[in-house]
């Protein structure tokens, strides 16, 4: 049975009665997860098994933002506490080390995630920060130039990969020179086209080969002056033909204040524009019904596209230690390298 093109959050540790009424109604394409879902291991595989039961798909996405530092929303005591990005570089000194590190520190992601029943994380963040822009990005960047956070995002989406969980590139076509937070404003940023090909819109460049990518709630007013890049029909095509990218385009959060008009106008101005997926998050039950109404079928190019970013996840994860990689990080992480000697991540026996 088709699917609709949208993912869905949920209210609370479990899904409640109306939430699965409604999931099994509209049969969204995945689900996301927040730090109010989460509580416990065997709590979570419950709910992403819950979740997945509402649309009759054992495969169903369910994503979470983990990106380590300020977002991430599965943590201690049940799960390892991660750095943010910007202390990968930090601690290794240059950046071939830091790229083992984030490597490392991804795929023991991975295997946190798996074992929940998830299988998509939203990272890397591959926004590269200027001098003046709002810290909502900040310490989430893996450095301040474009071909460093190129090299540190490609090793943290194979770490994910490597650990069966699809990464989502974001926030496409870059929000490092935003001024406002979209959470609650819309950034507008002035910058002429070719120092945005050369620096904001570098990395999803570099990394258009990777399943999915989310859009960022900023008007680029060399691309398009009236829009932000999730509605705007121009900035989806720079993404596709500029950027070479071939995946499934997810909109950041639809409730987030950047945009404007009803929730269910949004949902049908970004799939208008191209998106692919339009995401809401907040799990509120009345405005994802507000949401569904200008979410259809998710069919034609955008099912083929969500076909084969799924196909992306790996059935057999490569050969993995937990406790060897953990140990072999946190020595990495604290700048003891000699005590982190030992096997690549990749040759670890499970």
């Amino acid at each position: 049975m088709t699917r609709s093109a949208a993912i869905y959050g949920c209210s609370g540790h479990r899904l409640t009665e109306a939430e699965k009424a409604f999931f099994a109604e509209v049969r969204p394409w995945g689900f996301i997860v927040f730090r109010r879902n989460v509580d416990s291991p065997e709590q979570m595989r419950a709910l992403t098994d819950e979740m997945r039961d509402c649309v009759g798909d054992a495969e169903a996405p369910v994503l979470v933002d983990q990106e380590g530092g300020r977002v991430q929303r599965m943590g201690p005591p049940h799960w390892p506490k991660y750095p943010p990005a910007e202390a990968f570089l930090k601690a290794a000194g240059d950046p071939l080390a830091a790229r083992e590190l984030v490597r490392l520190g991804a795929r023991l992601m991975a295997h946190d995630l798996k074992a929940a029943g998830i299988t998509v994380d939203c990272a890397p963040v591959l926004d590269v920060p200027v001098p003046g822009a709002h810290d909502i990005i900040g310490d989430r960047a893996y450095a301040r130039d474009p071909e460093t956070v190129a090299m540190l995002g490609r090793a943290a989406a194979e770490g994910l990969l490597a650990g069966g969980v699809l990464p989502v590139i974001k926030h496409m076509p870059g929000h490092g020179r935003a001024f406002a937070d979209s959470h609650h404003d819309l950034p507008v940023v002035h910058a002429d086209l070719k120092t945005l090909d050369g620096w904001d819109f570098a990395p999803f460049r570099a990394l258009s080969d990777m399943p999915l990518a989310m859009t960022a709630h900023v008007v680029f007013d060399a691309v398009d002056p009236k829009r932000p890049a999730t509605t705007s029909r121009k900035a989806v095509k720079l993404m596709r033909e500029g950027l070479g990218f071939g995946g499934l385009i997810l909109t950041d959060d639809l409730s987030m204040k950047a945009l404007s008009g009803s929730l269910g106008e949004r949902a049908e101005a970004a799939l208008a524009a191209g998106c692919d997926v339009v995401l809401h998050c907040n799990g509120d039950l009345d405005e994802m019904r507000s949401v569904a109404e200008g979410v259809g079928k998710l069919k034609g190019e955008a099912a083929k596209r969500a076909a084969a970013a799924l196909a992306r996840i790996v059935r057999e994860p490569e050969p993995f230690d937990p406790f060897a990689a953990r140990d072999r990080f946190d020595a990495l992480m604290a700048g003891k390298l000699e005590a982190a000697r030992g096997p690549d991540v990749g040759e670890a026996q499970a």
